[in-house]
Parts: structure tokens; C-alpha cells; sequence
């Protein structure tokens, strides 16, 4: 029951943070905004480290392949989706955000070389992708007007997402590193690293609310602080298959909470586009199958005849 009430939380803290970050743009820039979500969460996660009396890794290049992932999987992104916002919907965001699974599905396979796809699969890639091409909506003269570089800011940063969970599984996930400290090395050195550029992508003047002050700290300590924690514990319990299931929930918050609070409306073909690309999650991550396994078998003996 713990980790079922993790699970739904995730997903609506997750769902919800497209939802502060377009908040918070109206009395920061976007590069604050990345910046607040990072050292928000990077302080959360710390105190939690220093409660549970967690260690560091002390091998060089484990630090290493943590800056990696803390530059495309943290800094790179959030920068992204956050100047996205200034363009695009809440809404719109957390749709692109679902695409997730399917730049994981190739960058996995073509750069990483950690999986291999099935027929199943490459056609749930195939599909995802005509997905998107909806969702962006090329025929429409709005979707080639500024809103444009918004779409491609979110499909830049879902693309940073799938290269980091590559990286990740083959640099990171054999080594025996608890789940508190991952999250605080990931957060916590793209914090350092947003630090650092303070003069460049931060030093600007602040129009600051309840509203806007309220939205950051809930984006960082809970967005990128706890959620992180509860994202490993129900990893741990349930497996990947199950917790990527959370892909599915975002987007349903995100899109609920733009038109309920924001009043934001979409276009008939986003949610199209949407259910497109969730179609393709499902083959991509063999929740369908098109192909039996007889079938499978068969195809490969045709190629190696």
C-alpha cells in the first residue's frame, strides 16, 4: 500500500511540476527557474542524505559518469523545458514528456547498445514517432509560426532524457549505489553546475509572489527532491516495467491541471498526437504484442535463409 500511494504521488507531483514551471515564469526567467528547481531539490536531497547517514562513492569515475548524467539528465532539460514553457502550454509540455520512453527505446538501442528491439518495439518506435508529427501538427500555420522551437525546446529535452537513461544503465546501474545517494549525486552536481552559471543563465531581476515562490519550492524539494527518493523505492518494488508506468500518469495531470487551473485548451490534434504515442509506449515497452513469438521466430529464419 506504501508503495502504491508513492507511485500515484510520483505522478502527481511529476504531472504537476509543468504546471508550477509555467507559474514560476511569471515572476522569474527561465533560466531561474532551472536553476531554483535544482538547488531546491539538491538541499532536500542533501538533508536527507545526512539523516540516513548515506555514503558518497569515492571511485574518480564514478564522479565522472555522475556529471554526465547530471548535465543531460538534470541541467540540459530542465533549462530546455523551462524555456519551452514560454511558448508552449503546460499542457503541450507534459504531453512531450510522455515521449520519454520512446527516445529511450532508440537511443538505448542505437547509441547505447544496452537493448535490442523486437519487431514489436521498432514498430511501437515507428509509431510514437508519427505520434509526435501529430502532436506538432506541421500542416497547421500556428504550428510553424513561434510556437515551433517551443515543441522541438520539449522533444530536445525528452531526448537529453532517453540518452541519460542509457548512459545510466550501462555506466551506473551494475554498481551497488543505494538509491538516496543516486538521486542526491545526480541532483546534486547539477545543482553545482547551475551554481556555477549563476551570471549566465540566472542574473536577472526577480518579480517574486506567493504563487511564483510557492510553485519553486514545490518544483524543487518535492519535483526534484522527494519524488526522486519515492521514484527508487517503487523501482525497487515493483521493477522498471511497472514504475515507467508513471509515463502514463503525468501527462493525464499535466494536461488536467493546464485546462483546470490555467485555462488552457488544446487542439484536437495533441491529444490525438497523445493517445498516438501512448499506443507506441505500449509496443516499445512489450505491454502489446502484435507479433507472437512463433512469429518472431520465423521472421528471423526468413532473414537468415
Amino acid at each position: 500500500m506504501k508503495v502504491a500511494l508513492q507511485f500515484v504521488a510520483m505522478g502527481l507531483v511529476w504531472g504537476a511540476s509543468f504546471l508550477f514551471m509555467k507559474v514560476a515564469l511569471d515572476g522569474v526567467s527561465f533560466g531561474q527557474v532551472a536553476w531554483a528547481r535544482l538547488v531546491f531539490g539538491a538541499l532536500t536531497l542533501g538533508v536527507i542524505m545526512l539523516v540516513m547517514r548515506s555514503r558518497l562513492p569515492r571511485e574518480p569515475i564514478v564522479w565522472l559518469h555522475f556529471v554526465v548524467v547530471a548535465i543531460t539528465y538534470c541541467v540540459v532539460p530542465f533549462l530546455l523545458f523551462a524555456w519551452a514553457e514560454q511558448y508552449v502550454s503546460s499542457s503541450l509540455a507534459s504531453i512531450y514528456n510522455a515521449v520519454t520512453p520512446i527516445t529511450t527505446a532508440i537511443l538505448a538501442t542505437a547509441a547505447f547498445r544496452v537493448e535490442k528491439l523486437n519487431r514489436d518495439q521498432v514498430l511501437g518506435v515507428l509509431i510514437g514517432v508519427v505520434g509526435v508529427v501529430v502532436i506538432v501538427g506541421p500542416w497547421s500555420v500556428e504550428a510553424l509560426s513561434g510556437s515551433v522551437w517551443g515543441q522541438l525546446a520539449c522533444l530536445g529535452a525528452v531526448t537529453c532524457y532517453g540518452f541519460s537513461f542509457g548512459y545510466i544503465r550501462k555506466f551506473i546501474s551494475h554498481r551497488d549505489i543505494p538509491a538516496t545517494t543516486t538521486a542526491f549525486l545526480n541532483i546534486g552536481l547539477a545543482a553545482a553546475i547551475m551554481v556555477v552559471l549563476t551570471p549566465i543563465v540566472a542574473w536577472s531581476p526577480i518579480d517574486f509572489s506567493w504563487p511564483v515562490l510557492l510553485s519553486l519550492l514545490a518544483l524543487g524539494a518535492l519535483g526534484t527532491g522527494v519524488v526522486y527518493i519515492w521514484n527508487m523505492n517503487v523501482l525497487r518494488a515493483w521493477g522498471p516495467t511497472a514504475t515507467s508506468g508513471v509515463t502514463y500518469v503525468t501527462p493525464v495531470v499535466g494536461v488536467a491541471l493546464g485546462i483546470l487551473i490555467l485555462g488552457e485548451h488544446l487542439s484536437w490534434n495533441e491529444p490525438v498526437g497523445a493517445l498516438v504515442v501512448l499506443g507506441g509506449i505500449l509496443l516499445t515497452q512489450q505491454r502489446v504484442r502484435l507479433f507472437t513469438r512463433r512469429q518472431a521466430e520465423l521472421a528471423v529464419a526468413e532473414r537468415s535463409a
